[in-house]
Order: structure tokens, then C-alpha cells, then sequence
């Protein structure tokens, strides 16, 4: 028996983002992964306003030396929600305050939704999109061209927590700065990965790895490296270890085998009030007392990250961002 040798085609991907450190971290790895075929960029308010995040996304890529992918700006707030950045964990420029220089490069002539429409329709295969953002910029595509459903693969998001939050005790930054926007992503009618806090929060990279990634004298390795040790936790004030965050939701598009999922249904509680913004995941084996007596309803079924290989992922990140200096 013969086994084919063909190598794999590159999955077309692209990521709406609002770069924001870990947003980074995830351009770094589509950038560099042989797996991934990057083929747009779209920018959205989040973790710094939406002119910062367009400014951030481009020095990355210039840093990660990406081929021109096109990049647009999106919305500057949300749907219904005033911007709320998280400038407190990001810095004020949204990147650690590294003071890395202004980008030459220039965003594309066109917005996120308009960019977003072109690239899906255009690509030969289908898309895989990675919202590492509030879902701004998705639910007003979702809305406004629903034909481009078609020609999605999959969403694979880092939103949402089956446990606790972080922006209140149980809604996570990203579905809570734009909720609406995410209970319209979820009702895309494509399949869908939720990669929620429960993952997103243990995918650490040892501090002698980081150590070594910022000593480097290749930019966009030394980049991770500097992004990385913001991040922390640091175990001591020798050893900065530094957490994935949002590029374990690309490592999870390279090698989905990392992730342990379950087919579950979610919801988004809208309602103002302490839980707004909450991703209501139904582990339930039965339906309960309030389906029996208020009857049931429709939710969309997401697969929900509920476990990860560290390790693994960690790996994959480093073999992919970390280069063999000339």
C-alpha cells in the first residue's frame, strides 16, 4: 500500500483583531505557521481604540515580516456599548508601551466589512475566521452580506468563559464589550469553536523560553519575546513566564487535536444587570424544571473548549515564531 506524500494545502485564514498583546502574539504565529494562509487582517476597538489597533497590527506585521497582507479598520465601538478599552492590562498604546516605531505600511483603501466580504468571496477555498476581538466587525458582515456564510469553514473565537470572567465575575472582556455582537456570531449558521477562558488562561510559556525568544536578534522572534514577558504570571522576578492568550485560538485552527471540546449550546445573556455579557454554556445531561414548564428554546450548538494540551500548544507556538538566526 502507497501513502501519499502531497503536502497539505495552507488553510486560508483571517483574523479580526484589536491588537493588544496577545492579539500579537496570534499575528505572529498565522504570520509564520507553514499551515496558515493569512489572507486579510481586519481591525476593531477592544483592548485600545480602533486607530491604535490598526497602527499596533501593522507594526506587527512588518516586525513578523509578513508578505502585504491587506489590513482595514473596522468599528470604533461597539453596537450598542460605549468603548471600554482594557488600556490597563495592554498599556497606553495597547502593546506594552515597548515603544516600537510608527509602521510605513498603510491599512487598505476600504473598511473591515467591505475587506472581510472581498476576501471570503474571492478565496478559491473556505475561509476559516479568527475573532480575536469583540465581534463588532462579524456581526455587522453576519448582517450586512449573509451570503458570505457560503464560504466559511469554520469561526474559531476567543471569547467567553464556561466558569468565571475576567471583565466581571462571569463575562469575559470580549463578549462584554460587545454582547449583542457576539450572540450574532454565535447564530452564524456555520460550525463554530469557542476558545473561552478556560483555555485561553493556561496556555504559559516557560520563562527560560521567553528569556531566549527576547534575546533573539531576528524582530519578530524578539518581538514574542517582549510581548511575552508583559504578560506574565512571572513564577520570580528571574524567570517572566508569559501566557499565549488569543494565539492559542490560532494554534487550535493549526492542530484542533490540542483542544478537548464538547458540542454544547450557548447563549449570551443581553440582559442588563451583573451578568450581561455572560456566555451561558448548558453542560446539563437533562433538560430541567424550566424547559418542562416554560418549554424549551433554540440555542446554537458551539464546540466548547474545555480542556488543552499546554505543552503541545506551547510547542507549536515556539517551532513556528522562533527563527535560526543566519
Amino acid at each position: 500500500m502507497t501513502t501519499s506524500s502531497a503536502p497539505q494545502q495552507p488553510i486560508p485564514v483571517i483574523i479580526d483583531c484589536d491588537t493588544g498583546i496577545d492579539d500579537a502574539l496570534a499575528l505572529l504565529l498565522a504570520v509564520r505557521h507553514p499551515r496558515l494562509d493569512l489572507r486579510a487582517v481586519t481591525c476593531v476597538a477592544g483592548n485600545t481604540d480602533v486607530e491604535g489597533v490598526v497602527r499596533n497590527t501593522l507594526t506587527v506585521l512588518e516586525r513578523a515580516g509578513a508578505p502585504d497582507v491587506p489590513v482595514a479598520r473596522g468599528a470604533e465601538r461597539p453596537l450598542i456599548e460605549a468603548v471600554r478599552t482594557a488600556r490597563h492590562v495592554h498599556g497606553d498604546d495597547g502593546m506594552g508601551d515597548l515603544g516600537l516605531p510608527a509602521p510605513t505600511r498603510a491599512p487598505a483603501d476600504v473598511d473591515a466589512v467591505t475587506l472581510l466580504r472581498r476576501e471570503i468571496l474571492a478565496s478559491p477555498r473556505p475561509v476559516t475566521l479568527i475573532p480575536t476581538a469583540p465581534a463588532t466587525n462579524i456581526a455587522l458582515l453576519l448582517r450586512t452580506h449573509p451570503e458570505v456564510t457560503g464560504n466559511i469553514e469554520r469561526i474559531v473565537f476567543m471569547g467567553g468563559a464556561v466558569a468565571t470572567g475576567n471583565a466581571t465575575p462571569v463575562a469575559e472582556f470580549n463578549v462584554w464589550h460587545d454582547p449583542e455582537a457576539a450572540a450574532i456570531l454565535l447564530t452564524a449558521g456555520v460550525p463554530i469553536t469557542m476558545y473561552g477562558l478556560d483555555v485561553f488562561e493556561r496556555v504559559i510559556v516557560p520563562g527560560a523560553d521567553v528569556r531566549r525568544l527576547r534575546a533573539s536578534a531576528e524582530p519578530g522572534t524578539r518581538l514574542a519575546g517582549e510581548l511575552l514577558a508583559h504578560r506574565g504570571p512571572a513564577t520570580d522576578e528571574t524567570d517572566p513566564g508569559g501566557g499565549l492568550g488569543d494565539a492559542g485560538a490560532v494554534c487550535a485552527v493549526i492542530d484542533p487535536a490540542g483542544l478537548a471540546t464538547r458540542r454544547l449550546p450557548v447563549e449570551v445573556s443581553l440582559a442588563p444587570g451583573p451578568a450581561r455579557g455572560q456566555t451561558l454554556v448548558d453542560r446539563r445531561g437533562r433538560v430541567g424544571e424550566s424547559e418542562l414548564h416554560e418549554g424549551t428554546r433554540e440555542q446554537p450548538l458551539i464546540d466548547v473548549a474545555l480542556d488543552v494540551d499546554v505543552h503541545r500548544y506551547v510547542e507549536l507556538y515556539l517551532g513556528a515564531v522562533e527563527r535560526t538566526e543566519a
